[in-house]
């Protein structure tokens, strides 16, 4: 199925994950101040851009997804918001892998299940309302 306009943004944000997570493996097997400087550098850009992208996605996608019924794939996206979250905070370098993988496999599973879901159960009117690629 063919990206909703107003979800564009937030798939396009997808792609800055995926290079991050791809930046997570790739150091995660270096020298420890390598793992280091790129762990420290990994929570930066989750703090200035992917913590925005879920907030977005919580207060307006996820919220209309609960109300249409879709308890479960909104449970599963908070759980995984909150898995990587925890990662983030927590100052282990060790992460890094970890975190990487579960980034790239929430993605994954957002584009091919959530975002569907959002299109064919809200339409494009009421995604359009939501102005999903405006910072909360």
């Amino acid at each position: 199925m063919q990206r909703d306009s107003s979800l564009r943004s937030l798939s396009s944000e997808h792609h800055t994950g995926l290079v991050i997570a791809r930046r997570a493996a790739d150091a995660a097997y270096q020298d420890e101040d390598t793992r280091a400087a790129a762990w420290s550098n990994i929570q930066e850009i989750f703090r200035t851009d992917l913590e925005p992208h879920f907030q977005r996605e919580e207060q307006g996608l996820l919220s209309a997804l609960r109300e249409a019924g879709e308890v479960d794939l909104v449970e599963r996206t908070l759980r995984e918001h909150r898995a990587l979250r925890a990662m983030i905070a927590e100052e282990r370098v060790d992460n890094l892998a970890l975190f990487a993988g579960a980034l790239k496999a929430h993605i994954r599973f957002e584009e091919r299940q959530l975002f569907e879901a959002a299109q064919r159960l809200l339409g494009s009117e009421r995604l359009a309302q939501m102005e999903l690629d405006e910072s909360p």
